[in-house]
């Protein structure tokens, strides 16, 4: 059996009203961020077309997989990286959470969605010290819409169900563990950040309590959520890595749990 450290990490997309805290000042941050932590797998949240450059630049162990969720293929996405010398990458697809999910830009046709279509990056994936494949897919659900979010969850959770791959889910949700999306996903699946406080802080303007987790990883693959942590966030002259805390998980490759 062999471990694989994953992580789930929303960068904050690029905003001048972030004032210190605008992206191009934390980027040094981000980066170190990651070669602490050196994840096998990681999930990305909030990355524009330049920031998915960067992130590729500064990565060079990795490949980096994802693509915007316009029309065009480009604006925000939901990127995933993996470590190189760990996995070979059998297949991946880009799909949007939405009744048609291979159209670009689409969203749930009558819905309380949002204006903004959301995406999910999937990929398939080899490791390269043990037997068999799994699945990693990375996403951020809706931030308006309670409705589009559980259309969202049901979507991926048959997307999982019709691959038949052991799976590791990770993504900005934006929904706290006591809602029906949430639940859903912890129905089917292990939610290995569950011991976790609060995820999104705002740049410091919330607290850790369980009413601001919305960063998750689930997996079907064994987990002990004991081990599991979130990066902490103590700004260094006022600039934040980003306004959520990245988490951290840990998954065992072996038998898939029941």
């Amino acid at each position: 059996m062999s471990t694989l450290k994953v992580m789930s990490f929303n960068i904050r997309v690029e905003a001048e009203c972030d004032g210190v805290n605008y992206l191009p000042g934390r980027f040094p941050r981000i980066f170190e961020a990651l070669e602490a932590e050196a994840p096998d797998l990681v999930g990305f949240q909030e990355v524009s077309d330049a920031a998915r450059e960067r992130l590729r630049a500064a990565m060079p162990e990795y490949t980096l997989l994802g693509c915007g969720r316009l029309e065009s293929y480009r604006g925000e996405s939901a990127p995933l990286a993996f470590r190189t010398d760990r996995f070979e990458l059998v297949r991946y697809e880009c799909f949007w959470l939405s009744d048609t999910p291979s159209l670009p830009g689409s969203r749930y046709a009558g819905s309380d969605q949002s204006g903004c279509p959301r995406l999910a990056t999937a990929a398939v994936l080899k490791p390269k010290d043990h037997d068999g494949l799994i699945l990693h897919i990375n996403t951020h659900t809706d931030h308006v819409g309670a409705e589009a979010r559980r259309l969202a969850s049901r979507q991926l959770l048959a997307y999982i169900e019709k691959t038949g791959l052991p799976t590791i889910l990770t993504g900005d949700l934006n929904a706290t563990p006591e809602t029906e999306e949430i639940r859903m996903l912890a129905a089917r699946m292990t939610d290995a950040t569950v011991t976790l406080g609060g995820t999104f802080h705002d740049f410091g303007r919330y607290t850790f309590g369980k009413d601001h987790k919305i960063d998750y990883v689930f997996t079907t693959l064994p987990t002990d959520p004991s081990a599991s942590y979130a990066l902490s966030e103590e700004p260094r002259e006022g600039i934040y890595i980003s306004d959520h805390r990245p988490v951290v998980a840990f998954v065992t490759l072996g038998k898939e749990e029941a």
